[in-house]
């Protein structure tokens, strides 16, 4: 079959395009930058494509907050055309800025559509936080995977890196965080919780499993070198976020 499409979504500030894009093509998709205006001006077309990744950065300087302006071009400029997406059993993945940019345009968590339900605030260290760190990938309730594509077969345990001043995930409510509980939403937990996010929480999906945010980096650790130590570890074939972008491609060509 054809590759998988992927669009990686830039805009003023992006800084993680490329490393995605990259991340992508070793996943063996067809991936392809593209700016947000030339999807609002019908230049590109969202609907061509298979998979959505919003990568990480500082878009627009992160001023009012931090991805509040692309999140309001998301919902103002692709609204229709984003939910025709999702619906149509297509796979969106926004990491570090592009997760921040999801949660405050009400994509995710999505429990109730189009509602914001939470937010990426200030780390509880009034730092910007750039460090490697451990995540462990939530098995749900009773053994089971969560619900989530993105991460069928990994490691229960990974290592990635994080580069952020505004990571620390809040739910609006005891209500929400008791939803992603229940409906196996919670992908990642943080296990030395760096910026004091709830619940210890680095990545959530929405409620059908396809749409994943994470502020840790899987595209900044694809390769066995970027591992910091694997002079004195040992080189890896892959590195610890090379099968989220594999999950993703896999999906679309057994499912679309």
């Amino acid at each position: 079959m054809r590759k998988p499409k992927v669009i990686v979504l830039r805009t003023a500030g992006t800084n993680c395009d490329n490393e995605t894009h990259v991340a992508f093509k070793m996943a063996g998709a067809d991936s392809e930058l593209v700016h947000i205006n030339e999807l609002a001006r019908d230049e590109k077309f969202l609907k061509n494509f298979q998979i959505l990744a919003i990568p990480g950065g500082f878009t627009y300087g992160d001023d009012i907050a931090s991805g509040k302006i692309l999140a309001n071009e998301i919902k103002y400029k692709l609204n229709a055309d984003l939910k025709n997406f999702i619906n149509s059993g297509k796979l969106v993945i926004g990491i570090c800025n592009g997760f921040q940019a999801l949660v405050k345009a009400g994509i995710l968590p999505g429990i109730n559509s189009g509602t914001i339900e939470s937010t990426l605030s200030f780390n509880d260290s009034g730092s910007f936080i750039d460090k490697w760190t451990y995540l462990k990938k939530e098995t749900g309730n009773r053994n089971t995977e969560t619900r989530c594509v993105w991460t069928k077969g990994l490691k229960e345990t990974i290592y990635l890196p994080i580069a952020h001043g505004e990571g620390k995930f809040i739910p609006r409510d005891s209500d929400v965080l008791n939803q992603l509980r229940k409906n196996k939403q919670i992908v990642f937990k943080y296990i030395d919780n760096p910026n004091g996010s709830i619940d210890d929480i680095a990545g959530i999906c929405d409620t059908t499993g396809r749409v994943l945010g994470m502020m840790p980096h899987p595209e900044r650790h694809v390769l066995g070198t970027q591992h910091p130590r694997w002079t004195r570890e040992g080189l890896k074939e892959r590195g610890d976020g090379f099968m989220i972008f594999k999950n993703g491609i896999d999906y679309i060509k057994e499912k679309l």
